[in-house]
Formats: C-alpha cells, structure tokens, sequence
C-alpha cells in the first residue's frame, strides 16, 4: 500500500518542479492554474480550494485597522506625491503652529528659533529662479482652480500641461499667468470640466484674449487633442444656478440634440447655445425666466440667446 502513496508524491514533486520552471504556479490536486492570495499570506486554488501554501510572507502592515480614522492615524507614511507643486511634495516643512510633539507651547526663545527655521526652509525649497517661477505658476492654477471650484484631478492635469510647456519652453516671451491659464483652461477641456473663457479671465489676472491665444499656441505645440465642447455640459450647471427643474433639463437636452443634428450648432458658441436651450426650454415647461437672468448665468448677452432662440424654434417647428 506504500507504492501509490510514493508515487503520488513523486508525481507532485515533478509537477511542483515544472512549475517552477515555467515559473507559472499550478494546483497539486486538480491542475488549475487559478492561484490566488487571499491577503493573509495563504495561496489558494480558486477552482477546488485547496490551500497550497500557507507560510508566505505578509507584506502588509503589522497594525490593524476598522475604518479610515484609524487607518490614517496609525498609517506611517507621507502624502502621495502630487504635480500640483514644484517639488512634488517630497520636502519637508515646519509646521506654523509652534508647537511640540506633545502639543505644549513652545518657549519665546524657540518660537523665534523656529520662525528662523521655517523662513530658511521656504527659501531652500526653491534652488534656482526656473524652480521659483514654477512654484508662482502652480500657486496661481490652484488659486484659480479653487475660484472655479474644479476638482483635484483638474489640478494634476494642469500641472502636469504645465510642466509640459516648460519643457518644451513655451513660456519664453510670454506671461507666466497667462500660460497658467491657459493650460487650466486646457486642463477644464480635457477632463469633460465646462468653463468658458469669459469664466477663466474673471479669476484670472490676464485678459481674455491673451488666455484665448496662449491656449491656441500651447495645444498645437503640445499635439493636445481637444474635442470640441458639448453644449450639454453645461446645461446642469446653468439650470442650478437658475433653480430650474429636472423638466426644464431633459427638455434642453432634447432641443440640443434636435437642433445640432440639423448642423445648427456648428460655429455657434456652446455657452450661448445651452442658454437659449434652456430658456426655450423654461417657457415650454412653464417655468419662466427671463433673458436677462439667463443671459447672467451663462456670461453671455441677450441678443445671442434671442438669436439661438429663434434658430432653435424654428428647427423644432415650435411656433
């Protein structure tokens, strides 16, 4: 009775073998290659549940944790590094509170011992005058990304747009601001984020013009892919703002999406054209508003909306 069992062992040892080998691990008892880590340093087959090994090494942390607070105070590590600074987040700063590691106020002498410390640090942090003007450039796309009320992703974008330009040095002739911008602007665009022009220039401090060519001269030289911008996308925004119906929405959409497939929205601006969607819209659901509050919102005048508005009805065969 002793020979299967040493054949069978023999037979393992061999499979075991070519494995390793082949370096794909494969299950001793039905052959599967479907190995999995169930996380706590076991190997399990997913098709019969043998559990082939189960000293592997934990690479995970020793503590535990039930939910995110405890989590991120027993967690030992930084901040994920970010394109959102000049340095990436990997220096170190002092903190302003003046405080120790137990939370005690510091003595005057350390105070002062500390200021010292913390306005040397600031001015370590950037080595050369390309690095300060990089700090400026990203300290203003998150100041105007902030007055946009942008996400964060927008902000990485931006950043890394940015950092892109310098490198190409695009930035040579041209305003550090207005390139800034320009590459939020590009950033917005990219990410499916509608803001029009006239909404960059307001929280920017360079002129709209300016905005409108540095982001032409960037997106060519940078081979940026923009798709052109979907009136639709601002249509939620707009229709907030206004405190207008889920109703009012649905129908704007529609008249969009009647009146572009007849090519009436090609060489139109898409602002003006979501605003006169929506005011059509607001009088065909009985939810009123006038041009002028619409034409607020969406930072555009009132004989554009008047002008899409007719164009629209007329595609629709609203009378």
């Amino acid at each position: 009775m002793e020979r299967p069992t040493r054949q069978r062992d023999s037979d393992q040892e061999e499979r075991e073998q070519e494995s390793e080998s082949t370096g794909q691990q494969t299950c001793p008892e039905c052959e599967s290659e479907s190995i999995t880590s169930d996380g706590g340093g076991e190997l399990v087959c997913e098709d019969c549940g043998l559990v082939i090994e189960d000293e592997n090494i934990d690479r995970g942390p020793e503590w535990r944790a039930f939910n995110h607070s405890e989590r991120q105070s027993k967690s030992r590590v930084g901040a994920p590094t970010t394109q959102t600074m000049h340095d990436k987040g990997l220096t170190t700063q002092i903190d302003w509170k003046d405080k120790d590691a137990y939370g005690r106020s510091l003595s005057s002498e350390k105070r002062s011992q500390m200021h010292r410390l913390r306005k040397w640090q600031e001015r370590i942090r950037t080595k050369d005058a390309g690095e300060r003007n990089l700090q400026f450039a990203l300290s203003e796309i998150d100041r105007m990304a902030s007055a946009l009320g942008v996400p964060r992703s927008v902000r990485e974008v931006a950043s890394v747009i940015y950092r892109r330009a310098l490198n190409e040095d695009l930035i040579r002739g041209r305003s550090i601001e207005g390139v800034a911008t320009a590459c939020l602007y590009a950033a917005c665009r990219q990410e499916g984020i509608p803001r029009s022009l006239e909404e960059v220039s307001d929280v920017s401090r360079v002129e709209q013009k300016e905005i409108g060519r540095t982001y032409r001269y960037v997106a060519q030289e940078l081979e940026l892919k923009m798709e052109p911008v979907d009136p639709k996308q601002y249509v939620p925004r707009f229709a907030s703002e206004l405190e207008l119906s889920e109703e009012v929405q649905s129908k704007a959409n529609e008249i969009i999406d009647t009146t572009a497939e007849q090519g009436l929205l090609s060489g139109k601006s898409p602002t003006g054209y979501a605003a006169a969607a929506i005011y059509a819209a607001s009088l065909l659901c009985n939810e009123k508003k006038t041009q002028r509050e619409v034409a607020d919102v969406a930072q555009v005048t009132e004989v554009t909306i008047r002008n899409r508005y007719q164009e629209q009805i007329e595609a629709m065969g609203i009378h």
